[in-house]
């Protein structure tokens, strides 16, 4: 017979069982998630037009290797055609496609215009190549053919590169904005939309204004758009390098006549939407070379500043900003191979840096702003005579400390000290006397205190002083001491006939009060009930009036 605790072991063992059958399988949904719908069709090839073939003045052939193809695939990657179409063509299978369209293009190539052919092995027909003339010299297209693994993980990591650039972009426009609702300075708002063009610019040279789909309304005027923003583009990179290598500062005439040839040379690029396509070839020849110009010169006012000890943290970042351009000028003058097949890559990582020490040199630019404020904020809290907070600043502070008080329920005591007949002291020992008694009073009274905030000047030969957390018994003592120290201050001075005595009104924070206007008032009513009294004392709120009969 079997006991039950053998009953509920079996049925234990049969639990675990089922469990482990029913997790051996994966199931879908619970242990994985598959998504699409299997394709019925392949992968869209754009045909060529003839109307389109006949427009590519450019044709290469690349011949088959000795003893003709090994039939391997081989994969053929077309980069750095800013304009037009490009052709990829072997035997009868042919791709034509846009780099500002990616739906033209085939889908396994994302940063050029590629296709995967197999040639038959010993097959000896060249894969050719064409595309339409380039808009300058020198910004000629890499073809690149190999494996097809290798060249799309050099296609793929182009694309990150031109896609990581833009986002940098993206996000640098996004701060700069943040700190414009921030300062309320209209050089971040000028950055940010610096940023926003840099972002169109680059969209529009690397073909991503064309990915997934056309975002940008290109079509087939790529040369227009290329020319128009590199007339927005360079000459405002100019006048922010010039700007921070400290040009006008140095030369504050030069910045009218900058400002004016920015703006001839942005209206060329608001009518490249009209001129001929030869007078665009030209514009875009000259914009280079004179950019190369200006950064030259740019460059060595940058070093003039730090060779003549005028350079500041802002000029060393123009020149890091201006040299990433001066190296691509000088790799351009000498034909540099690497400069050719990267130069997207190698021109957008320029401007990307560009941005990103102008962005430094921003942020330097609003620490600066926020230090004058804290200054301009210090200046008007603070008594120019004694260093003491103003009455403005000690009222705030006042509030703060009632507040505290009610929340946290500790007790709060202040009083409020008046310098006996400083009039007279004035008027017997002049005004530099007067002045140096409300000094040697300021220091003593704020040595005698935790927080030389809680004493203020509230004007003429009054001040307050706050005593957070004491109870009117100490405060009491703690303020006659500080009438006696009044007292010593005013003979350390040195000044023969002089005496130095203050009446001072205690009150400490009760349920009565409802804001610290009324602690105060009734720590000012109690320093006149001192003044009644003889003066020299101290006096707390609701007593001064029995004083005042003593």
């Amino acid at each position: 017979m079997v006991s039950k605790p053998g009953v509920f072991a079996w049925l234990l063992l049969a639990l675990c069982a089922a469990s482990c059958a029913a997790t051996a399988t994966p199931q879908p949904g619970r242990d994985y998630l598959v998504t699409g719908a299997a394709a019925t069709q392949g992968a869209p090839v754009r045909a060529c037009d003839p109307a389109v073939l006949a427009t590519l003045q450019e044709q290469i052939e690349i011949p088959a290797p000795p003893g003709g193809w090994p039939g391997a695939p081989q994969a053929v990657n077309v980069f750095n055609v800013f304009a037009g179409e490009v052709m990829v063509r072997h035997g009868d299978r042919e791709v034509c496609g846009r780099m500002h369209d990616a739906r033209t293009r085939d889908s396994r190539f994302r940063a050029g215009v590629g296709m995967v052919v197999v040639p038959p092995a010993g097959d000896r027909e060249p894969i050719r190549v064409a595309w339409a003339t380039p808009l300058k010299a020198g910004w000629i297209p890499t073809v690149r053919i190999g494996a097809p693994s290798p060249v799309q993980q050099i296609d793929t990591a182009r694309l990150l590169v031109r896609t990581a650039c833009l986002a940098i972009a993206i996000a640098l426009a996004f701060t700069a904005l943040m700190g414009f609702l921030s300062a309320r300075d209209r050089a971040f708002l000028g950055y940010a939309l610096l940023c926003v063009l840099s972002v169109l610019w680059q969209a529009t040279l690397s073909g991503l204004s064309g990915y997934p789909e056309p975002w940008l309304p290109v079509g087939t005027d790529e040369s227009r758009w290329l020319v128009a923003f590199s007339c927005f583009g360079l000459p405002m990179l100019v006048y922010v390098m010039w700007w921070l290598v400290g040009g006008m500062r140095r030369w504050p005439a030069s910045r009218q006549p900058l400002r004016y040839a920015v703006a001839a040379v942005c209206s060329l690029g608001v009518l490249a939407a009209w001129l001929p396509l030869p007078w665009l070839a030209s514009i875009a020849t000259a914009l280079d070379q004179v950019f190369a110009i200006a950064c030259a010169a740019i460059l060595v006012v940058g070093w003039l500043g730090l060779w003549q000890r005028r350079a500041d943290t802002v000029a060393v970042a123009g020149i890091a900003a201006v040299l990433p351009f001066l190296v691509m000028a000088a790799m351009d003058l000498l034909g540099q191979p690497w400069l050719v097949e990267h130069r997207v890559e190698a021109l957008q990582l320029s401007i990307t840096w560009f941005l990103i020490v102008s962005a430094y040199a921003l942020n330097l630019r609003l620490g600066r702003l926020r230090q004058q404020r804290d200054e301009m904020q210090a200046l008007a809290d603070t008594d120019a005579l004694t260093g003491l907070p103003n009455r403005r600043a000690g009222l705030r502070r006042l509030d703060e400390l009632v507040q505290m008080a009610r929340a946290s329920g500790v007790p709060l005591t202040v009083g409020f000290l008046d310098i006996d007949l400083f009039k007279r002291i004035n008027d017997v020992h002049g005004h530099a006397v007067g002045d140096r008694v409300l000094v040697a009073v300021a220091h003593t009274l704020t040595t005698a205190v935790r927080d030389p905030a809680d004493v203020v000047r509230m004007g003429g030969e009054e001040f307050l002083v706050l005593l957070p957390g004491v109870e009117a018994a100490t405060a009491r003592q703690r303020f006659e001491a500080m009438r006696r120290q009044v007292a010593r201050a005013g003979t350390d001075i040195g000044t023969s006939g002089l005496s130095v005595t203050a009446s001072i009104g205690q009150a400490s924070l009760c349920d009565a009060d409802d804001d610290g206007a009324n602690l105060l008032r009734r720590a000012d009513e109690a320093m006149y009930g001192a003044k009644r009294a003889g003066r020299d004392r101290v006096v707390e709120a609701g007593t001064f009036a029995l004083d005042g009969n003593n």
